[in-house]
């Protein structure tokens, strides 16, 4: 590792942070891949979870915190020293919203930009930007309309077009909090909730906040439970009892939903294009004691089958998740969407022609975008007459009617599940719709 992060103690992690910044803001690089990919290892894992707490809150918190940077940046930011921006987000991100004492934000970002050959002849600048937010940042910011500012403007125009400007303000509030942890239980979900200090959710997740790694979490080694958000583990259930029936998973990598259909006794294929990802699914399954068959293919080309049910969990834009990955609003663009909305064309109809007559298909997108969802539905059903909606029910999502849409599809929204705790509250957005073969 570069530099001499012993003998401050502190600096390795912001530099790690600021690395990671870098790859995810300039490169475009997914924030997951980074903290798998980067030095975290080498770091106490009291580092480890302050490295994943910074990043996310600069993340989360990004346009603001540019917002109140700019204002005293009258000539912009040097475009050859990229450090003295992450240096400035993480040093503000300290001072404003983490626990961390003014004086060691300020001083770990200057030591960061002096560490660093292009930006150390600004670490003037750094230090009187710092510290003049220190003093008065917590004034303007009460003074900013930040929800407005933490959202790309395109999304937050589709979301008040779609939900109303209420629910999408609603909606990006939820982003601005660090979420629990979600767990699929295979057994006995009252007790794990109790093990674990947490609850039981409606829909029969368990949600707690665990204090360390999830690896070291009771019930981990023994595979009692995996990490899927509340609103991923609705899906699969909609396929109904399905022992002892074939299931096609398309897309299943890294395999929650997988797990939850062969722990339903369903004879499983998990197809997935990328194999280092079924090599996870794989390793999951292992961990949990449970078995499916994995296929290395491009769903949209696969032959197989005919099956009883077929679980399409289509790539998408992510909108829904970004609470869980504050990145998506930064990596991703409007015109995604027409890429993505014809791949989920694809998907849907090879899905179609693997069902057995009398059979189920189910499909989902964590995204918060018509196009991926309802009017992909629309668009299946209008180009067959093989295909008939299947409505779902309040009692098949834990009684929670308000998830659901008047034609009976899924639609949560991230300001679903509120609870007076931020942390506790909400869940991914999600669409799901049953369809069956006629």
């Amino acid at each position: 590792m570069a530099g001499m992060p012993s003998e401050t103690p502190g600096l390795a992690a912001r530099r790690i942070a600021a690395d990671i910044l870098d790859a995810v803001l300039r490169r475009k690089r997914p924030l997951d891949e980074q903290l798998e990919g980067s030095d975290l290892d080498a770091l106490p894992e009291r580092d480890r979870a302050l490295v994943r707490r910074l990043v996310a809150t600069v993340l989360r918190r990004l346009g603001t915190l540019r917002h109140l940077l700019a204002d005293q940046l009258k000539r912009g930011l040097p475009r050859e020293a990229p450090r003295v921006d992450s240096a400035l987000l993480i040093g503000a991100a300290q001072i404003l919203f983490l626990d961390v004492p003014d004086h060691a934000a300020v001083d770990l970002s200057v030591r960061l930009v002096q560490a660093d050959r292009p930006a150390s002849r600004y670490s003037g600048l750094v230090n009187a930007v710092l510290r003049r937010l220190a003093r008065d940042g917590k004034n303007r910011l009460a003074a900013l309309d930040a929800i407005l500012l933490d959202t790309p403007e395109w999304l937050m125009r589709r979301w008040i077009a779609r939900y109303g400007e209420a629910t999408a303000r609603a909606i990006a509030l939820v982003h601005t909090q660090e979420p629990a942890l979600d767990l699929t239980v295979k057994s006995d979900a009252e007790e794990w909730a109790a093990r674990l200090e947490g609850r039981v959710l409606a829909t029969g997740s368990v949600r707690t906040v665990a204090p360390g790694p999830v690896t070291q979490l009771s019930g981990f080694e023994q595979g009692a439970w995996w990490v899927q958000d509340a609103a991923a583990a609705l899906p699969a259930r909609l396929l109904g009892d399905i022992r002892g029936k074939s299931v096609a998973d398309l897309c299943a990598a890294p395999g929650g939903k997988t797990a939850q259909l062969a722990l339903a006794g369903a004879l499983v294929t998990a197809v997935d294009r990328s194999e280092p990802r079924l090599k996870r699914l794989r390793e999951n399954l292992a961990r949990l004691e449970l078995t499916a068959e994995a296929v290395a293919a491009d769903a949209t080309q696969w032959q197989g089958g005919p099956f009883d049910a077929v679980l399409v969990d289509a790539p998408c834009s992510s909108t829904g998740t970004v609470r869980r990955h504050p990145d998506i609003p930064w990596l991703k663009t409007e015109t995604d969407l027409t890429k993505l909305t014809a791949l989920q064309g694809r998907l849907l109809d090879r899905a179609a022609t693997l069902l057995k007559p009398g059979g189920t298909l189910v499909y989902c997108t964590c995204s918060l975008e018509p196009e991926e969802g309802e009017e992909a539905i629309a668009a299946l059903l209008g180009r067959t007459d093989s295909l008939q909606r299947r409505p779902i029910t309040a009692d098949e999502v834990g009684g929670l009617a308000e998830l659901l849409t008047p034609a009976g599809e899924l639609r949560t929204l991230p300001c679903h599940l509120p609870d007076p705790d931020p942390q506790m509250a909400g869940l991914d957005g999600f669409y799901a719709a049953r369809i069956a073969r006629i």
